[in-house]
């Protein structure tokens, strides 16, 4: 497939969506962050904390969320510009659609198959309707069409 037929999507929008995406992942993250942290300042030498396996485990973290949060904004503006979504309302019902179809089934699993505790299955549920929800609400008021005569 070339590239010729991925939508064309505003670069600025990809990156605004990245920055609000990135900075919902971190917010998550920032337990692992604050401890590798705290490793960190403990270590003798910061050669000695590059080399250990925290380090790593953050950076590799550090760098999918990166990478995840770049793709999600490019898919979630592309979706946006291929329904023609103009109004929030839209912009919140797409958001919806792809957390039902991408989060809801893992956070139904989680609640009655693995049992686990509502209190952390609901924190990430409001993360990641940030990430959908408030990602295409974010990204239609931002526009994300590179030509808007299109």
């Amino acid at each position: 497939m070339s590239l010729q037929y991925l939508p064309s999507v505003k670069p600025s929008a990809i990156a605004l969506g990245l920055a609000f995406n990135h900075g919902i992942e971190l917010a998550i993250l920032s337990p692992l962050f604050g401890q590798t942290y705290q490793r960190a300042k403990s270590a003798n030498t910061k050669e000695e904390f590059i080399k250990s396996k925290e380090a790593a485990g953050a950076a590799a973290a550090w760098g999918t969320s990166f990478v995840g949060a770049g793709l999600q904004s490019y898919g979630v503006a592309a979706l946006i510009n291929a329904t023609g979504t103009l109004s929030y309302k839209g912009a919140a019902y797409l958001g919806g659609l792809i957390f039902a179809a991408t989060a809801a089934p893992g956070f139904l699993a989680q609640v009655f198959t693995e049992k686990r505790p509502l209190d952390t299955v609901g924190a990430s549920v409001v993360a990641k309707l940030f990430e959908t929800v408030g990602l295409s609400l974010v990204l239609t008021w931002w526009g994300t069409r590179s030509n808007p005569f299109n």
